[in-house]
């Protein structure tokens, strides 16, 4: 039986029960449970006897600014958004180089660039594909997992898993086996108020857990914002919204880019005219017609899409609320065999009998037949078979031969709605605070239609792959990267030099899939160039020191300037194509690389349509159509001013060395005067500069804001 008790009590167990090393497992990002994980830690740093190793992902952590400008920016916002949420004590021991020397944490994903200057953690990252997470943390003799977990009135012998099913649920058969095998394994659960309760494989047992901390958790829940979409974001977006096949599957991760798809989509589908337009000032209709035709379309979304995603993103449920991911899957595969026939109608109800028989059902039933077709809510309980005959519901009976006219005829208004239909498979979920409300405010039908699952299901074939294969028709796999190689690698997870920025996480797992289903494709989203101190360099380049995605494995690659569909092409190929999408500040270096190298003739040209790839010719788009490049398309937490100033500082980064800023004091701004930002310089506490550092701050915050207009 569960054992009840208090956070403190919970770790009187552990140390009691476990007597040798403590290996903790915890899930990525939302759901660990910080104030217990925090409560041990602080008992284990007194016990330099016990040996504790923490194997986790994804440790989250308030946003931190290294300068004072920006820091004005965060702090307010920071205090605002992440109210008292419990960040992990041992995250900023490893930070600080105070981790003790009886502790040892292990990481297979990091927060995005977190890390990068922080030796201990570069040296304890674990490089796994996440579907196989499971099978590394259980072959480290992990006996203890502790997670949070959502619980509902009505269900009281279950809690759910909520935002990570991912792991635990490929987890606990392994760790299962080893109690079965005499070894002590302990999970903790911990239940939070706030999470949302997701259904299906994510609701378990109460009793999978040995330890239920009685202190619910009330905290505030570890939110990421909605960050702006550049104008750079928004045109990869379109052309990536292009290559998305109507019926099909859609899988995107985090970010602006994946912001800028689903805004895209939503687009494509609501002012389908305008989206043409804007396509067609995209010279989409010319370059890449070919390409569009062949993955993707420009019409709206008719039948709708199926979203399989490790992330459950924000944008995800954007375009379910909008109606665009609404095609059903199901977990029966003649069922998904009938949707992909036709039978069933967008809610799942059977459209006709002879659906049934053009799909393969015998004409005659069966015993077992009729059963599953009253199992899966196709037809009602109340039908019964006997000698021959179907006794239906009204008293009437009818001969048991679905090819019969007057049997069809009779049978047509008891024709039901398939059980157990899903418009979306996620692992984990982590995104805005309004995302985890509109989820918490689903009611009891629209939240069985996002299932939350084991992160294998997901991420790979294997394990009931007819049904998967069923399920994933025209899958586009879209993630982002933040180089290129020439010859189609790219580089997402890692700096040449090795350190760690984020970690492969499923990556590879989609782009694998991709090549592995019919029709299927990987779309690897990239800027094609970034700024960062006033230098301009570009993202496609001749050769890197690492690499996330082998060009092996090269598929489609989308920047802002259009498509490079690279899946079977020759060296040469695959450069040109990726010169046709690279920024022309570049083109003529990349070009004289690839020569040098004997990868292109010496007399290669390239095409003069493609030679104008400049930001500049971008830039009249934001005005010609401006509701199609809203900044927030998904909302923010920013307010207006937070949203100018955000800009600003933005803008900023990418001229100046902000670390040199005291340096610049003899530049010239064309500054606007304070007068003009009023409610700005208040915000930032620079509406009456002290010093001559606060002013020089006040002038280049000035500077930045007129630079880039105001909201």
């Amino acid at each position: 039986m569960p054992h009840t008790c208090t956070l403190e009590q919970a770790v009187d167990r552990v140390l009691s029960e476990i007597d040798g090393p403590i290996h903790l497992g915890l899930p990525l990002g939302l759901g660990k449970p910080n104030r217990w994980v925090n409560a041990l830690y602080a008992r284990v740093r007194d016990m330099p006897e016990r040996q504790l190793t923490i194997y986790t992902a994804l440790c989250l952590a308030r946003p931190r600014a290294d300068q004072d400008l920006q820091r004005r920016f965060l702090e307010p916002f920071v205090d605002r958004v992440y109210g008292d949420y419990p960040e992990l004590a041992f995250l900023a021991d490893l930070h600080s180089g105070d981790l003790p020397a009886n502790v040892r944490v292990e990481q297979f994903f990091f927060q995005p660039g977190s890390l990068l200057q922080c030796e201990p953690a570069q040296q304890d990252y674990i490089s796994s594909n996440y579907s196989h997470v499971a099978r590394d943390l259980n072959a480290k003799g992990l006996n203890l997992v502790a997670q949070l977990v959502a619980a509902d009135a009505a269900q009281p012998e279950h809690f759910s898993l909520s935002c990570n099913p991912d792991v635990t649920l490929d987890l606990l058969p392994l760790l299962n086996k080893r109690r079965e095998a005499g070894e002590t394994v302990l999970s903790v659960a911990q239940i939070h108020g706030d999470l949302p309760y997701m259904a299906g494989d994510a609701q378990v047992p109460r009793d999978t857990f040995d330890i239920h901390i009685v202190e619910d958790e009330r905290t505030t829940l570890f939110s990421t914002p909605n960050m702006p979409v550049t104008l750079q974001d928004h045109c990869i977006g379109l052309f990536a919204s292009a290559l998305v096949r109507d019926g099909g599957t859609l899988q995107i991760g985090i970010g602006s880019m994946g912001d800028a798809l689903a805004a895209a989509l939503m687009v494509r589908q609501r002012d389908n005219t305008g989206y043409r337009q804007l396509m067609q000032a995209l010279q989409a209709n010319e370059a890449w017609a070919e390409a569009i035709a062949a993955s993707g379309g420009l019409a709206p979304l008719e039948q709708g899409l199926y979203g399989c995603s490790e992330m459950f993103v924000n944008g995800l449920l954007a375009l379910a609320e909008a109606g665009l991911v609404r095609r059903q899957v199901y977990a029966d595969t003649r069922l998904q065999r009938l949707s992909l026939a036709g039978a069933l109608d967008q809610q799942g109800r059977l459209q006709s009998v002879q659906t049934l028989l053009d799909a393969g059902l015998p004409a005659t039933l069966q015993p077992g037949d009729l059963a599953w077709l009253c199992d899966s809510g196709l037809l009602p309980g109340g039908i019964r078979l006997e000698e021959g005959e179907l006794h239906l519901p009204d008293g009437g009976r009818i001969a048991a031969d679905l090819s019969d006219p007057q049997a069809q005829a009779r049978l047509q208004p008891y024709l039901g709605r398939a059980r157990g239909g899903v418009v979306l498979h996620g692992g984990f979920f982590l995104g805005p605070e309004s995302f985890y409300r509109r989820l918490r405010e689903l009611d009891d039908t629209e939240r069985q239609r996002f299932a939350m699952t084991g992160i294998r299901y997901i991420n790979e074939l294997h394990g009931q792959e007819e049904l998967k294969r069923l399920q994933r028709r025209d899958a586009r796999f879209i993630n982002t990267v933040f180089t290129m190689t020439l010859l189609g690698a790219g580089v997402a997870d890692q700096l040449e030099d090795g350190r760690v920025l984020s970690g492969v996480g499923g990556q590879y797992n989609f782009v694998a899939q991709a090549h592995a289903l019919e029709d299927a494709r990987s779309i690897l989203l990239l800027r094609s160039w970034r700024e960062s101190g006033g230098e301009v360099s570009s993202n496609i380049v001749w050769e890197y020191g690492h690499t996330t995605i082998p060009r092996h494995l090269r598929d489609i690659v989308v920047t802002e300037y259009g498509i490079a569909d690279l899946r079977g092409k020759t060296d040469a190929q695959v450069i040109k194509a990726l010169l046709n999408i690279s920024d022309s500040r570049f083109q003529p270096g990349l070009i004289e690389q690839a020569q040098q190298a004997g990868k292109l003739p010496a007399d290669f040209r390239l095409q003069e349509r493609f030679t104008n790839n400049l930001p500049e010719r971008l830039q009249w788009l934001r005005d010609e159509y401006p509701t199609l490049f809203a900044e927030y398309p998904l909302g923010s937490d920013f307010s207006a001013v937070e949203q100018d100033l955000l800009r600003a500082l933005s803008w900023l980064k990418s001229k100046l060395r902000l670390t040199e800023v005291l340096e610049l004091g003899k530049a010239t701004l064309d500054a606007p005067e304070p007068a003009a930002y009023p409610e700005h310089l208040r915000r930032m506490s620079l509406e009456a500069p002290d010093g001559v550092r606060e002013a020089l701050y006040q002038r280049l915050l000035l500077a930045g804001l007129e630079a880039t207009g105001r909201s």
